[in-house]
């Protein structure tokens, strides 16, 4: 592959998976791929994410919560939407965009319910750092995975 592909994971508040899958898109692939992260709606960047992706090596702290409408000027080759919500009600991206869901398990509900059980709040983070690796291991395969 000669070109960078460039994507864009798509999630709903751009606060948390969205922004992961990007730091680690930069992190380990930034040689074949253009990353970025988009949110239907902006819900400012989750702290617990920045803290556990940088536990795993990767600053995440500079990034800030977008809209997709901020990327109107960007071809994307590939639209990854990261949850239910964003793949629901994904845009039509004109061009040639593939769109692909690759759901994964919210984070900050997750660690609410464990809060509301009682989970201490490194309990709590553990969600974040399961997600954190799913993620990881799915970024590590782009973009072969992706069949371009």
């Amino acid at each position: 592959m000669s070109a960078k592909v460039t994507i864009l994971f798509l999630c709903t508040g751009n606060s948390c998976r969205s922004q992961m899958a990007e730091g680690w898109a930069k992190h380990l692939k930034s040689d074949v791929l253009n990353a970025y992260s988009a949110g239907i709606e902006t819900h400012g960047l989750n702290p617990n994410a920045v803290a556990v992706m940088k536990e795993a090596g990767v600053d995440i702290f500079s990034h800030k919560s977008q809209l997709l409408s901020d990327f109107d000027d960007i071809d994307f080759d590939v639209v990854v939407t990261v949850c239910g919500h964003a793949h629901e009600t994904c845009p039509y991206f004109p061009g040639n965009a593939k769109i692909v869901h690759v759901g994964f398990p919210d984070p900050p509900a997750l660690a609410k319910e464990l809060a509301a059980q009682g989970a201490s709040e490194e309990e709590q983070l553990a969600c974040y750092r399961t997600v954190r690796d799913e993620i990881k291991a799915y970024v590590a395969t782009l973009p072969e995975s992706l069949g371009l």
